[in-house]
């Protein structure tokens, strides 16, 4: 989408009057959050310029195992190859754009386009041109298949999230994440985050939501709606034992003092090594800008990938990460049940408010809101972020 077009539906003086200071800012105008025409502007100027997720890498069980996705529209397919690695591809043949892999599954040799029966394997290479140059001629000196292999997208893994960046170049990605890693050392150490694992029961839960992305994001940032949104979390990590975070220009969320979950749910699971004694109620909850949220606890971590579906729906795809081998053993099976009960009550309590702001997107008389200078900052932190992004966009930055 050219700036003109976008700029139909958003001016640079409502992206100045969201950067204004927080007591005389209004949020993102209605359109951002139902148009089709500017979720496709989102994706190509928002999404793609940064470090977007777009899966998980555990849903690649196996070596020679691959899964198409839809993201925002655009088909791609996570491969992990049979050496192990996984990579992102655009999910079509070079020859005349055929989408190949419609089921995601195991491959046994290569990856065949059903159209004309070109096939690549599991590095994205070209390996097989039937009749190229004629009947019976598979190869053809004029046609160089080490230049039309599939097109790989950039991308990287991290805390089992498979990140990509569509225009290719957004600083590498281990700047990107840095300032959260550093900042989670204090409770992860160096290394703790390897341990995390994904259990048969206990770890998956997807969520479809009628509300355009943007408001999922918000609404996980702060903590301000807890005592009439999450009666029962609320009990065990109340309003008032929270506080916000907002770091660099892509984290912002809240953190509590006085989580207790495991005392609530009576769960015992094991404990991350690095976790403080001291701190084993803290816990934190960070929106890594644009599509991920992430929670850590003492005894678990999730990371939930919001995945735009289209302006008006969304599905939070969430996983939840214990430690260690130990944790995947049948003496947790009911704790690590009822850890994930408890998140599915959390956020199935969400979806009343962030569906019913979306149906408020729809009034005139409503032209973005306003925030609390105190209890929405990580909420208008968000916006911030969005709104420098889609100003760089219309400045043709």
């Amino acid at each position: 989408m050219n700036s003109q077009v976008s700029q139909k539906l958003i001016s640079i003086a409502q992206i100045e009057n969201i950067l204004s200071p927080i007591t005389e800012s209004s949020g993102m105008p209605n359109e951002a959050y139902l148009s089709q025409e500017y979720f496709q502007f989102e994706r190509d100027n928002v999404f793609a310029k940064t470090w977007a997720c777009v899966g998980f890498a555990s849903d690649l069980p196996k070596n020679a195992y691959v899964k198409p996705v839809d993201f925002m529209g655009m088909p791609l397919v996570m491969m992990r190859n049979r050496e192990g690695e996984v990579q992102v591809f655009h999910n079509v043949c070079s020859h005349r754009g055929m989408q190949l892999v419609h089921e995601e599954g195991s491959i046994e040799g290569v990856i065949r386009c059903p159209y004309h029966s070109w096939s690549y394997d599991l590095n994205g290479n070209l390996k097989g041109t039937p009749h190229i140059g004629g009947i019976g001629q598979h190869k053809d000196e004029r046609f160089k298949c080490e230049k039309h292999g599939l097109k790989a997208l950039r991308s990287a893994i991290w805390m089992d999230l498979v990140f990509i960046n569509i225009s290719g170049d957004a600083p590498a990605f281990e700047d990107h994440i840095a300032p959260l890693v550093k900042r989670w050392e204090a409770f992860l150490g160096t290394n703790d985050l390897d341990l995390i694992r994904v259990a048969k029961t206990g770890s998956v839960f997807e969520l479809p939501v009628e509300s355009n992305w943007k408001l999922t994001v918000e609404n996980f940032c702060e903590a301000y709606h807890l005592p009439w949104v999450h009666p029962a979390l609320n009990t065990y990590s109340k309003l008032e034992d929270h506080y916000n975070i907002m770091f660099e220009d892509r984290f912002s969320g809240q953190g509590s003092y006085k989580y207790n979950l495991s005392a609530t749910a009576g769960t015992h699971l094991p404990k991350f090594p690095s976790w403080p004694e001291d701190q084993l109620r803290h816990a934190e909850y960070v929106a890594v800008f644009p599509n991920v949220l992430l929670g850590i606890q003492a005894d678990h971590a999730f990371a939930m990938m919001i995945d735009p579906i289209a302006p008006e729906k969304t599905i939070e795809k969430l996983r939840l990460y214990y430690v260690g081998d130990e944790s995947l053993s049948p003496e947790y099976d009911a704790c690590r049940e009822a850890t994930l009960q408890s998140w599915k009550v959390v956020f199935k309590e969400d979806v009343f408010a962030v569906e019913n702001m979306q149906k408020g997107r729809h009034s005139p008389g409503f032209t973005g809101g306003v925030f609390s200078p105190e209890m929405d900052f990580p909420t208008y932190f968000f916006q911030q972020w969005l709104a420098n992004q889609t100003k760089a966009a219309l400045e043709g930055k």
